[in-house]
């Protein structure tokens, strides 16, 4: 089977779409399919072309046996709607003619939240005479609503109205979450044409390691205790909570050895570092992204990590990624985003949870883990056990059997042609 996907972010970016799509692709490829990814040259979350590439009308590579096309976008920083909306629509623009280029597909997948990808995909679909699969890994637009990004009623209802369009037109929608297909299935998406993939962890890469003591002593860390957030700073994460529990604990003799790392960028992280500094926190280290290759350095560094997303039902339905990476490495969770994700928290035993947007609350459950290295010990040695449910090699399995379902009709068509052309 050859399958074409599109998808926007794609490594070397470190965030958790470029990381799925990457470790999916890379698992068919090993199971004897073709795969051929389009996407832009890598930017996010900065909006600055990342070393070693340019922007340009199409470049090709091949990174583990999956072809590359990369197409020329409008590039923009994670920040503004209007300009991050005109690099959704020239990455439409641009993959549908170079989907259109790709030759024996037998499936289009795109993948979410924005629906502009999906778009390409749905008219490549027209055109080639394949089925179509849309990956569902965040209701868009519901999410740039509840975080402000958009007010404008008819911007929101136009963009729900092709939302529901792109679902009803797919061959199949793959989820990430149960609660993702919950909501579809209310909004009147037939249960049958959904199925769940979630978020998982690849083992190889993901698992306990000793503290590196060189970048330890280099960010003054030895001998604290090391709470840390690693991923994007955007307007969903809530990341000033962190930083008021930050300021509680600067005035606590139990806090003074501990220290927050952040790791990451966004839109956000101009505005935490200003409030960082108008606290006196120095308590607090912010670090730029890093290359992929050396996130579990940093992740090693770290006692306790923190997991956080603003306090609203939409983001009750999401599980997010770094969830399984913490597991996998037996990090124990400072969980502050309720729904789906507390669950697996909770079953697993994985760390604590704290109501988001919590402060307060936040800063006595790291005091209480800081101070109790023995419980520490057992949560991640259950957050170890549980990681093994979420490998991302089996999960990539899943979902290529969805796509091989989604195939079927098709091959079964062609196998029955063929044999009537034998036969005459």
């Amino acid at each position: 089977m050859h399958i074409l996907f599109l998808t926007d972010n794609f490594p070397p970016e470190v965030n958790a779409p470029a990381s799925r799509t990457y470790e999916h692709c890379r698992e068919w490829v090993k199971r004897g399919h073709q795969v051929t990814v389009i996407t832009g040259a890598p930017n996010f979350p900065t909006g600055r072309v990342f070393p070693g590439y340019r922007n340009r009308l199409r470049a090709r590579e091949t990174m583990d046996g999956v072809e590359v096309i990369r197409v020329w976008t409008y590039i923009a920083p994670n920040e503004r709607f209007l300009k991050r909306t005109l690099d959704f629509v020239s990455f439409m623009l641009a993959a549908l003619p170079a989907s259109l280029a790709v030759r024996d597909v037998d499936v289009i997948v795109a993948t979410s939240p924005q629906l502009f990808t999906p778009c390409a995909a749905y008219l490549g679909s027209l055109f080639k005479q394949r089925p179509y699969v849309f990956e569902l890994r965040d209701l868009w637009p519901e999410s740039i609503r509840v975080v402000g990004a958009v007010k404008s009623r008819f911007i929101l209802g136009a963009l729900e109205a092709l939302e529901l369009f792109l679902y009803r037109r797919a061959a199949h929608v793959v989820s990430v979450t149960n609660a993702f297909k919950q909501d579809l299935i209310g909004r009147g998406i037939g249960a049958e044409k959904i199925s769940v993939t979630t978020n998982g962890v690849d083992l190889s890469r993901f698992a306990p390691k000793p503290r590196d003591e060189e970048l330890a002593a280099r960010l003054g860390l030895s001998g604290k205790t090391v709470i840390g957030y690693v991923g994007t700073h955007g307007m969903a994460h809530g990341l000033e909570t962190i930083l008021w529990a930050a300021d509680r604990l600067k005035s606590e003799a139990d806090g003074r050895d501990v220290r927050f790392l952040f790791l990451g960028d966004g839109a956000e992280k101009a505005e935490l570092k200003k409030m960082a500094a108008e606290k006196g926190l120095d308590t607090v280290i912010f670090l730029d992204s890093v290359p992929r290759g050396e996130v579990v350095r940093y992740w090693s560094l770290l006692d306790l990590a923190v997991i956080h997303l603003k306090r609203t039902a939409l983001f009750e339905t999401v599980i997010p990624s770094k969830l399984f990476e913490c597991m996998a490495m037996g990090i124990p969770v400072l969980h502050g985003v309720a729904g789906e994700s507390a669950d697996i928290v909770t079953r697993s035993q994985c760390g604590v949870l704290f109501e988001p947007e919590n402060a307060g609350e936040l800063a006595r459950r790291i005091l209480e883990l800081a101070a109790d290295p023995a419980r520490r010990r057992e949560l991640s040695r259950r957050g170890r056990k549980a990681a093994a449910r979420y490998d991302r090699s089996a999960l990539a399995a899943e979902m290529l059997q969805t796509l091989l379902d989604v195939c079927a009709p098709r091959t079964a068509a062609h196998a029955r042609h063929r044999g009537v052309e034998r036969h005459s």
